[in-house]
């Protein structure tokens, strides 16, 4: 009696097979996470490395350009904030973050 109720409560597959399908399923999503991981992930995190060093670098004189498309020459910075000329008497703060880009300086 024991004997066949032990036998109809294990009911169906052995767990074997199906243990090993369910992890080729996930070793099919492995690749895609990598590609995943090298086109979209990893480029963002050295562009937000590249910002932050250029950032903290940032000092008088240089000719940068911000978020809102204003270009002008730092005249000063500090932790949070940069102080730009943008033109002859006309001096604006923006926050040191909304700077984007260096403008370098073409050699003539």
């Amino acid at each position: 009696m024991w004997n066949d109720a032990l036998a109809q409560a294990g009911g169906g597959a052995p767990p074997g097979p199906s243990r090993i399908g369910f992890l080729l399923q996930l070793l099919q999503f492995v690749p895609i996470f990598l590609i995943l991981y090298l086109l979209l992930i990893r480029p963002q995190q050295q562009r937000q490395k590249k910002l932050n060093e250029m950032l903290k670098t940032l000092k008088k004189g240089d000719r940068v350009l911000t978020s809102g498309g204003i270009i002008g020459t730092v005249v000063g910075v500090d932790d949070s904030k940069a102080v730009l000329r943008i033109a002859e008497d006309v001096k604006v703060e923006f926050a040191k973050s909304s700077v984007v880009q260096v403008m370098v300086e073409d050699a003539k």
